[in-house]
């Protein structure tokens, strides 16, 4: 005796439009009943709120791709906490990388720059008397000293026209030379 025949009834574009309605509808039912939970959660997790809202996105992409086979009831809102301390976790995990590897990228920086370059530091008094010019002025001064451009280089760096360079490298130069120097103790 063979077994009956079970007629399977091809998906159609109504039935498959009607379940994703309801899919929809539910999951935005969760989100709204949850959403403010989840996010008290992870504001009070997160380092930036930045990271929370990112967390919060990550955990509901996550509820939503398994939202078929989501514990029902309050388990639900049990399994968002879960879901967004791994995303916390994960964002730990990525920041603690990012900061790695910036950390990396300054040492080899700085060994670069000790090894290829003469020392480029400012004392502090020369650091204050730059401080006492615009920021323009500053960059055009180290343009100079630093990068030894011409005016007609830094004009081209800065868009500014050469002219304007010569004065304000001038201007800068003088207001350096005027202000109060530090002369070290000789006792």
């Amino acid at each position: 005796m063979t077994p009956p025949q079970v007629l399977v009834l091809p998906e159609t574009p109504t039935r498959m439009r009607d379940a994703r309605s309801t899919r929809e509808k539910q999951f935005n039912e969760l989100y709204r009943s949850t959403r403010e939970d989840v996010l008290s959660y992870l504001v009070r997790r997160a380092r930036t709120l930045e990271d929370a809202a990112d967390a919060l996105a990550e955990t509901y992409a996550a509820a939503w791709l398994k939202f078929d086979i989501l514990p029902k009831g309050d388990a639900t809102r049990l399994w968002l906490f879960g879901a967004a301390r791994i995303e916390l976790l994960r964002a730990t995990d990525r920041a603690r990388h990012h900061d790695n590897v910036i950390s990396s990228l300054a040492d080899e920086i700085r060994s670069t720059l000790s090894d290829h370059y003469p020392a480029i530091a400012l004392d502090a008094d020369l650091t204050a008397a730059m401080s006492q010019l615009s920021v323009r002025d500053q960059e055009i001064l180290k343009l100079t000293a630093w990068e030894e451009l011409t005016p007609r280089e830094i004009a081209i760096v800065s868009g500014l026209s050469p002219n304007v360079v010569r004065v304000r490298l001038h201007r800068a130069r003088r207001q350096l030379q005027a202000l109060p120097r530090n002369e070290p103790d000789r006792h």
